[in-house]
């Protein structure tokens, strides 16, 4: 979508300019990732109109190949407009503009398949599922296990405005079970699905996937990691199969049945908050990128909570993450020190520690 934010704090009705710019959960993550140097395509459908010439050409010129994305004549690109304040917040608002959007149209018959199976990971998110019927099929479709599907990443993102009924958790479960890797809040969990317990009890609903990520908010996030798996992914990669490394990225087969799962538990950061819209997406970019590149559990989670501080610190959605070597340097942090980083505005764009990067 086109999302525009408010030149000032207000009421929407109160708000005389906005500013242009980006907004979709799967785009944000194409984008950062592609900012990390990954090759990256994000097949999606726009309108051919103004507003979905701006898309294609911003989310291109952050390096993601987007020759797979449809222009729909006959329906417009989405677009929202929100407040200055954060989701959740009193006073908050977001307006919505994407019924009968061109995404709302993709489908299994008018999407290639072939196409979007073709990665080592594809991403989806429940806000695609929430879009229309003809979304969700595709999405069950791309969720479904078969010998082509690449490892699947999901971020179950529960928008209760966006479904048409009371299905939606029901159905957001359905999706996030039948994924490799979820990205799941505990809010959202005791939104949707009414639990309460905590990551724990979020992993007793959800024992399928071989990853689950659920993010505490400020707290930090837990990892659970199936220990009756053998690490390693066959997918396609010019044109024969492939098989990576061992590594945790997913195509799991059992090795004991009643070995326990193992959790990891990583802090948040301390960061001077500017706006919280893109965090969540950036942090399962963040994830993912260290997944790819086969680091240890914990400094998965740590880079997913660098890149997640780098989104809080700027208004839009989007954010440059910090650079592999700068982010590797934070990620192996002792403990101690890892707690006492504070992270503000323009922290990214320092090589090593200094005023932008404080400690109390």
């Amino acid at each position: 979508m086109v999302t525009f934010l408010p030149g000032r704090p207000g009421r929407l009705a109160d708000v005389p300019s906005f500013d242009r710019g980006i907004g979709g959960a799967e785009s944000n993550v194409a984008c950062g990732l592609a900012a990390a140097g990954l090759a990256v395509r994000w097949v999606s459908r726009v309108g051919a109109d103004g507003f979905g010439d701006h898309l294609v050409e911003t989310i291109g010129g952050h390096g993601v190949d987007v020759s797979a994305v449809a222009r729909d004549p006959s329906r417009p690109t989405g677009v929202y407009f929100r407040t200055a304040g954060d989701r959740g917040s009193d006073g908050h608002e977001v307006a919505y503009y994407r019924a009968g959007s061109a995404a709302s149209a993709m489908s299994v018959e008018n999407v290639d398949l072939s196409v979007v199976r073709a990665g080592r990971v594809l991403h989806l998110s429940g806000i695609t599922a929430a879009l229309s019927p003809e979304c969700l099929e595709l999405v069950r479709e791309l969720t479904a296990p078969g010998p082509q599907r690449p490892l699947v990443s999901f971020d179950v993102n529960h928008r209760p405005r966006l479904w048409r009924d009371a299905e939606g958790p029901r159905v957001l479960l359905e999706l996030a079970r039948g994924a490799d890797i979820v990205f799941l809040g505990e809010d959202e969990a005791e939104e949707a699905w009414g639990v309460t317990g905590g990551p724990s009890e979020i992993r007793a609903v959800l024992p399928e996937p071989s990853v689950l990520v659920v993010k505490q908010g400020g707290r930090g996030a837990t990892a659970f990691v199936s220990a009756a798996a053998e690490w390693g992914i066959v997918a396609p990669r010019g044109g024969a199969a492939y098989r990576c490394s061992p590594a945790p990225l997913g195509g799991f087969r059992s090795q004991s049945v009643d070995a326990p799962p193992s959790n990891t538990f990583a802090p948040a950061l301390s960061v001077d908050v500017v706006a919280t819209t893109g965090a969540g997406d950036a942090f399962a970019a963040g994830f993912l990128c260290a997944t790819l590149r086969e680091l240890a559990l914990r400094d998965r989670l740590r880079h997913g909570h660098l890149w997640a501080a780098a989104a809080l610190t700027v208004p839009g959605d989007l954010a440059p993450p910090p650079s592999r070597a700068h982010a590797d340097r934070l990620a192996a942090l002792g403990d101690d020190a890892w707690g006492t980083l504070r992270l503000g505005p323009g922290w990214t764009r320092a090589e090593t520690a200094s005023e932008e990067v404080r400690t109390p």
